[in-house]
């Protein structure tokens, strides 16, 4: 099974990289971008047949590594299934 991780900055959390590329979108002549969000996408292969043991799986690695659940928040896509699953605080 696969799945992809999306991970998010926090809506409040200042996002520096986000702001710079805002801003060089705007003078290379972009101007209807209004706002730019970083964040990160991670591609994971498991060895399980079964989604929902696969979605707990997924979120205890995310909250225990790949996410900062402090400022960032994350989205489990299990490839293939058609369905997501939120996480994060």
């Amino acid at each position: 099974m696969k799945a992809n991780i999306y991970v998010t900055l926090k809506h409040g959390v200042l996002d520096p990289q986000g702001a710079a590329v805002g801003r060089t979108l705007s003078r290379l002549g972009y101007d209807e971008v209004q706002d730019v969000r970083i964040g990160k996408f991670v591609e994971v292969a498991l060895e399980e047949t079964d989604a929902e043991r696969a979605r707990e799986r997924l979120s205890a690695m995310c909250e225990q590594l790949v996410a900062n659940t402090v400022i960032e928040d994350y989205r489990i896509e299990l490839v293939g299934d058609g369905e997501s699953a939120a996480g994060g605080k």
